[in-house]
Formats: structure tokens, sequence, C-alpha cells
């Protein structure tokens, strides 16, 4: 049955990505954790679907609060998704939104891009470097591969970062199939990719609680003090995070 043999596709993903990208898991929670006890943020940014990433670990229960997730209108699958994917092709524009943000060179960058060859992450990750931040790249080293760069330099966002994380879906994404639908169905580089993120964190807690310094956590606004503790690391932090 296809569930199963999904489960069956995304547990091997799974297995295979936290046994060969273990290492460049911890660098980039290293980049990260240097950037919080520092009293910098970690920003986070995707386009389309990759946006998801960036709501993933931002203003959530459990989240470390110094994360500005790069939230742009323009790139979302709303109002319209076909504009977000004509936007992430167009050069310049994502380094514009970059200027327009709080940054740092004692900042990390964290760029998600499946295939990485858009111009959108390809420039956000130059313009973050340009500015002195460690850079993060979440690519799948086989999709990349199948493809060829969107932005002028020829480069993909795998080739510019300080460090990437290989997602491991396939070319595509899509691991379903049956001889009666042309193409392939159900995804797995989200599962994949939110797994990551959340490692990422984790293993950033524990850099800077082992390096004496305990990271400000969002609690669940549900709790009865979670919004006065809330509030507490909200301004603490507000003028360095975008959306709050």
């Amino acid at each position: 049955m296809k569930y199963k043999e999904y489960y069956e596709a995304i547990t091997k993903q799974l297995e295979t990505q936290f046994a060969e990208e273990s290492q460049n898991i911890v660098t980039a929670a290293r980049y990260c954790a240097d950037s919080i006890k520092q009293g910098r943020v970690i920003h986070v940014f995707g386009c389309g679907h990759s946006q998801m990433f960036a709501m993933e670990v931002f203003y959530r229960a459990g989240g470390l609060v110094p994360v500005n997730a790069i939230l742009i209108p323009h790139l979302a699958l709303f109002p319209k998704a076909k504009l977000s994917t004509l936007q992430e092709r167009i050069e310049g524009f994502s380094q514009g939104v970059l200027s327009g943000q709080d940054t740092d060179s004692r900042d990390t960058m964290i760029v998600v891009s499946i295939s990485g060859r858009n111009a959108a992450v390809v420039d956000m990750a130059l313009a973050a470097k340009a500015i002195g931040m460690k850079t993060v790249g979440l690519v799948s080293n086989q999709f990349a591969e199948s493809t060829t760069s969107r932005h002028s330099s020829g480069k993909n966002l795998k080739d510019i970062v300080d460090v990437q994380v290989d997602i491991k879906c396939v070319s595509g994404d899509a691991v379903l199939s049956m001889p009666e639908v042309p193409d392939s169905f159900c995804g797995t580089s989200t599962v994949l990719g939110m797994a990551v993120m959340e490692a990422i964190i984790g293993q950033t807690v524990e850099f800077c609680v082992q390096d004496g310094f305990v990271p400000p956590i969002y609690v669940s606004s549900n709790l009865d003090r979670g919004d006065q503790i809330n509030a507490e690391h909200i301004a603490n932090y507000s003028k360095m995070i975008s959306c709050l």
C-alpha cells in the first residue's frame, strides 16, 4: 500500500540524512550558537514552500527566540502561487530584501532551497556573505546536480554557503509512482528539511549551554504564564526580528 511505501521511503532517507550529514548539522549549529552568544540572531530564508522552514523555527513553542524569519509576501504561495515562482528567478530582489533587515557580521544566515538554482536564494547567500555572516544552505545534491543555475554567476546555492546540509531527497522530490499516473507523487523534502532544521536548533541549544549561556526559548502562549514570558523575550529581540 502506498502509505507504507511512503513511510519506508522517508524512513530510509531520514536514516541516510542523519548518518551522512551529522557533521554539517553540527557545524551549522556551531555557527548559530556563536551568533546567539554574541547577542545576535539566526536569519532563515526560503521561497515558496521553503518559507515553511523559516516559519517552523520562528515564534513557536520550544523554539529559539533569536530567529529572524525573512518572510516576503512576493515569495509566498499566496495570494498567487505563480508569482512566487516568477519572483524567485529575478536577480537583485532578495539583496534588496536583506538590506531592509537588521543585519550584522555576527549573524548566521540559513537559506533553504531544495534545488538551490534560483536567483533569490543565490543572491541572499551572496549578500549575507558580503556582510560577513556565516552561511548555511539546505540543498539536495541530487536535485541540484540534475539542474543548471538560473543565476548569472552560474552558481548554485550549495556552491556559495560556508556549510551545506545535503537534503537526501531525490531529483524532483516525489518518491511514489503508479503505472496509471504519469508523474511521481508525494515529496519528502519537507519532512527531511524540517528534521534538519529542528536538529540544528536542538544542537544550537546544547552548544550554548555547554558554553555557559542558556539561550532564550519561547514557551506556549497557551500556558498560564506563556504571554508574560514571551513578552519579555520579544522586548529584548524585537529590533532585530522583522516579523515581531
